[in-house]
């Protein structure tokens, strides 16, 4: 058995993008791209409580998106190296946006605020879409310091909203009622 050898950089607090110098894992680009890694690992959680077979492939898709957008922010614009980098396009956005059509189509009209929950699937998905904002927020936070592909903000801002409608159908399709806020 051999041991591998890591690096002392690594150790140190750095980490590389692709192909780059070391940044800071204290870095805003490093902070946005691990927030939408944890953004894909609490919809795989949610996809793995979700037995509906086309809520798991709605998500699966979901998931493959976000590692190309992940991707995407490790790999600058502006580093011409990274040509072969598959980014985030306005065609993910446009079927979020279809989705989110079919499934507003399904369910009763929203008149109120509801509380984040239902059953442990919708509740998970309601963690995601809280996730899902923040990682809007690393993003413009990274927009101001160096830029990102635009495409980006406006995924996540759909992707949150999807997810927020997703949420409601998986409690819909659970049998699990709604519960609506009130301020008493």
């Amino acid at each position: 058995m051999s041991i591998k050898k890591y690096t002392d950089d690594y150790d140190k607090g750095y980490t590389r993008l692709f192909g780059s110098e070391f940044i800071s894992k204290a870095s805003v680009l490093v902070e946005a791209y691990g927030t939408v890694d944890e953004l894909n690992s609490a919809i795989g959680l949610a996809r793995s409580q979700i037995k509906d077979a086309e809520i798991s492939e709605i998500l699966h898709k979901v998931q493959k998106d976000l590692f190309n957008l992940g991707s995407d922010f490790a790999s600058p614009l502006t580093d011409e190296k990274n040509t072969s980098i598959t980014r985030i396009q306005e065609s993910d956005i446009i079927w979020l946006e279809e989705w989110m059509e079919k499934i507003d189509k399904q369910l009763p009209p929203l008149k109120n605020f509801i509380l984040p929950g239902g059953s442990y699937g919708s509740s998970l998905l309601h963690v995601a879409r809280a996730i899902s904002r923040r990682a809007e927020r690393r993003a413009v936070s990274l927009k101001g310091e160096q830029g990102v592909n635009q495409t980006i903000l406006k995924y996540l801002n759909r992707l949150s909203d999807f997810l927020f409608y997703l949420a409601r159908w998986v409690n819909q399709k659970e049998g699990e009622s709604e519960e609506i806020w009130t301020n008493k």
